[in-house]
């Protein structure tokens, strides 16, 4: 009876074109995900209201199951993403030139996390190389992509991988030609990401015996 009572209610909305949207709203996998949420809120997270990388849908539950807690992580650009690698892995820094935008994310990260300031420009780029290791993971997702690419890659660990975020966006395909001249293999993420309704891209380059497990 329920059900045919829901099957009804349904039919009527695609009927009037507003099923789909509904149906969106109300059981979806983007409910599921949060997108609703991270859309409302301006905030990239998940339904509970916990953080998430900026990333594609498919790229995060691509990637989450593969972090170990032993990960060093370095990342180009800082927020919720900072916030969630630090939940996971031994030790995050990332580098950041937005000075407001330090402060606020410095009052959010735990002990594990670290937030380097830095102007933009080859302060901004060298950045990975300050605390002199080598990291299993580094993220490019924030300034001057194409040159924080090529200087990075130099500082990851025998295994590490490099994620590149909004490869679709063609000024980024010099990046994507000097991981690939560098020996890398790449998966490309299409997909939605958390706030934005548009599609967009997350891109991971790895090698033979890297530490995801590709």
């Amino acid at each position: 009876m329920i059900r045919s009572i829901k099957n009804v209610v349904w039919s009527g909305l695609r009927a009037i074109g507003l099923g789909g949207s509904f149906q969106l709203g109300i059981d979806s996998a983007l409910t599921k995900y949060g997108w609703f949420r991270s859309y409302h809120s301006g905030r990239s997270e998940d339904a509970g209201g916990n953080p998430l990388p900026w990333y594609t849908y498919s790229f995060i539950l691509f990637l989450e199951p593969r972090i170990r807690k032993s990960f060093q992580v370095f990342e180009y650009g800082s927020g919720n993403s900072t916030r969630w690698y630090a939940s996971r892995v031994d030790r995050i820094s990332a580098v950041e030139h937005d000075k407001e935008w330090i402060k606020i994310v410095s009052t959010l990260i735990p002990s594990n996390a670290k937030v380097i300031p830095a102007e933009l420009g080859d302060e901004y780029v060298q950045a990975v190389g300050q605390e002199k290791k080598l990291y299993n993971i580094i993220v490019v997702d924030g300034r001057k992509r194409v040159k924080c690419t090529a200087f990075a890659v130099d500082y990851l660990t025998p295994d590490g991988v490099l994620i590149l975020d909004n490869s679709e966006r063609s000024w980024y395909q010099e990046a994507k030609d000097l991981m690939e001249k560098k020996g890398f293999r790449k998966i490309d993420f299409y997909g939605m990401a958390p706030i934005v309704g548009h599609e967009t891209c997350s891109t991971v380059f790895y090698r033979e015996g890297n530490c995801l497990g590709i």
